[in-house]
């Protein structure tokens, strides 16, 4: 009886490692390409960058990204586009304001309707 319970936690012990396993699993190839893009897409740009109030521009929107972006890897946060949008590219983790994007002759808005706008053009040019 003991040896069969022992067995039984080893290969539940397995599963869970199985199981467990693909969370850890980093963005596809695809999903990496698009978030260095859209990291990338304020660069070239007059626009600016809105976070906790100051406006900054496009070298220091592209760092700050970065540096969330490298955090959310680290903790197996980001596996997609759209969560790299909504986990680091819409609101500050510290006061949970919104990002905000202004660009000349457009509206400002919020940075995550600009990146999901150019996340979406990225995917219409991508074959």
């Amino acid at each position: 009886m003991g040896f069969v319970r022992i067995h039984c936690l080893a290969v539940a012990s397995a599963g869970l490692l199985l199981a467990t396993s693909g969370a850890l699993a980093a963005p596809s190839a695809q999903a990496q390409r698009e978030i260095a893009q859209l990291i990338g897409s304020l660069d070239g740009s007059q626009c600016q960058f809105q976070r906790n109030g100051s406006w900054y521009g496009p070298a220091d929107a592209r760092s700050h990204l970065q540096r969330k972006y490298d955090y959310l890897l680290k903790k197996d946060m980001v596996d997609t586009a759209e969560q790299f949008i909504e986990r680091a590219a819409s609101q500050s983790s510290m006061s949970g304001k919104a990002y905000r994007i202004r660009c000349p002759g457009q509206p400002e808005q919020t940075s995550a309707v600009w990146f999901g706008a150019r996340l979406q053009a990225l995917r219409q040019r991508t074959p």
